[in-house]
């Protein structure tokens, strides 16, 4: 974990363009998350989550008019929702 004096370090730095998230997630998740930076060459599970937060609207973008893309984001909600217990907290 990093010091209080780095932190306040990268707060001040960022301080108008980024906003630090601290999250609790399971040790599957954080797996995947450097699985995820491994498979698509990014700098570790941050930018990890900032690439599926941005696939992620780009397939939503696309639902809207690829017919493909809304099933597939169909499909997959629905899977998420029904096994939301395995990626909680």
């Amino acid at each position: 974990m990093a010091t209080k004096e780095a932190q306040a370090r990268w707060r001040n730095k960022h301080a108008l363009v980024k906003k630090q998230l601290n999250v609790m997630a399971k040790r599957l998740i954080h797996e995947d998350l450097e699985d995820m930076a491994k498979q698509f060459d990014l700098k570790g599970k941050a930018e990890a989550v900032t690439f599926a937060t941005f696939i992620t609207k780009a397939m939503s973008q696309q639902a809207d008019y690829n017919p493909e893309a809304k099933r597939i984001m169909d499909l997959l909600e629905t899977a998420y929702k029904r096994d939301r217990d395995i990626y909680q907290p």
